[in-house]
């Protein structure tokens, strides 16, 4: 059975609906997301459209031909503001919809409204414009890995390709004059690729969301909820796999001295505050490569991958140093300063053996006077 391309377009226009309304369903579920919310009423308004293409010369131009194509293009404004929302960006839609302005000022000009060929190289070159700026968009927050990313950007970028390909067919072929707009060939075949479009933008679109929900719940699973850093789990697992990679690690642990005073004088606001101060303090210092834990109140860990003794010495100093210098000037009152355990990794030993001698260091570092750095070797010499 061969489908005329108004079958096809109505076809197109039932499955974009459908796709609307799952992307509505969705965010009703997670109202949160201005995503969802905006990609549904993408899909809705240019269903919509396409109902409105498919009734050509059956119902008034100024709607099929005017209305309905302005209507699509926003649609495609939309589907460009929604992946902007997605990448954490402003949506503006006043841009969304410049292109459906655009088309509506044009069809008050008599020569355009009546030159088919003007009227498909405009609406041709603004959905080209806004998938290509969506796939842009998406390939820009690559930074963040996404399965699906690569798959809704390849969908995007094709959609937009196929739009680029028509503006120079349209100039070579132009439409014959005085047959239908809906018999052209070029018609059928932007159903069919509509109709694809909408489906492979449902399954890649809802996954991209998906994916996201279930990397930042990895993400705070294994994430401080006050500092940022690891959480001791987190901490432990990441350490053992590093230990595993490289011969040459060293364990530091920190213990914020006499943080109960700070609570107690200052309030739990301000204690809060110096331990996202030690944690920011200790990211900008440490290596990109160091592994930085809470292992819970005023307790912390680093690992650092592939260090000397030597080095990781002058890493806990240069720590220790700068914490101290902390100065709050509303709080004149208040002194931090830190005492730090290092052991340095020995070939056959466990994470936990590793723990020991860090937390032994640690131990007498503070039992020496605080704000002090004690390494495990020379501790145990001192013992012995």
């Amino acid at each position: 059975m061969q489908l005329d391309p108004a079958t096809l377009l109505v076809v197109s226009a039932a499955t974009t609906f459908l796709v609307g309304v799952l992307f509505m369903a969705s965010w009703r579920q997670a109202p949160g997301s201005r995503t969802l919310a905006l990609w549904g009423t993408a899909h809705l308004v240019g269903a919509a459209g396409s109902a409105g293409l498919a009734l050509r010369n059956q119902i008034p131009d100024l709607i099929s031909v005017g209305l309905a194509n302005a209507v699509v293009l926003a649609a495609y404004g939309l589907i460009w503001s929604g992946v902007r929302t997605f990448e954490h960006r402003e949506p503006r839609t006043g841009v969304a919809m410049a292109g459906a302005l655009g088309w509506c000022v044009l069809c008050l000009i008599p020569a355009f409204y009546a030159a088919i060929e003007a009227r498909i190289l405009y609406a041709s070159a603004v959905a080209a414009l806004y998938c290509g700026a969506a796939t842009a968009e998406i390939w820009r927050g690559r930074a963040e890995q996404l399965a699906s990313r690569i798959a809704a950007a390849t969908i995007l970028g094709l959609h937009s390709a196929f739009y680029v390909v028509r503006i120079p067919a349209t100039v070579m072929a132009p439409p014959q004059p005085g047959l239908s707009p809906l018999a052209s060939p070029w018609v059928a075949i932007l159903c069919f690729v509509t109709l694809m479009f909408s489906i492979a933008s449902a399954f890649t679109f809802m996954a991209l969301v998906k994916e996201r929900a279930e990397r930042e719940q990895r993400i705070a699973a294994s994430t401080d909820a006050l500092t940022g850093v690891r959480n001791r789990r987190s901490f432990t697992r990441a350490a053992e796999r590093a230990m595993a990679e490289y011969p040459d690690v060293a364990l530091l642990l920190f213990d914020l001295d006499r943080f109960k005073a700070v609570n107690d004088r200052f309030g739990h606001g301000v204690g809060d505050a110096v331990l996202m101060g030690f944690c920011a303090m200790a990211t900008s210092l440490l290596p990109k490569e160091a592994l930085l834990g809470r292992l819970g109140g005023e307790e912390f860990a680093c690992l650092l991958p592939d260090v000397s003794p030597a080095e990781a010495l002058g890493r806990a100093e240069e720590l220790r140093r700068t914490f101290a210098q902390l100065h709050v000037p509303e709080l004149p009152g208040l002194s931090v300063s830190v005492s730090i355990g290092i052991a340095q990794a020995r070939p056959g030993v466990a994470f936990d053996a590793l723990m020991q001698r860090a937390d032994a260091a640690l131990y007498a570092a503070k039992e020496g006077g605080r704000d002090r750095v004690a390494v495990a070797e020379s501790v145990a010499v001192r013992a012995a």
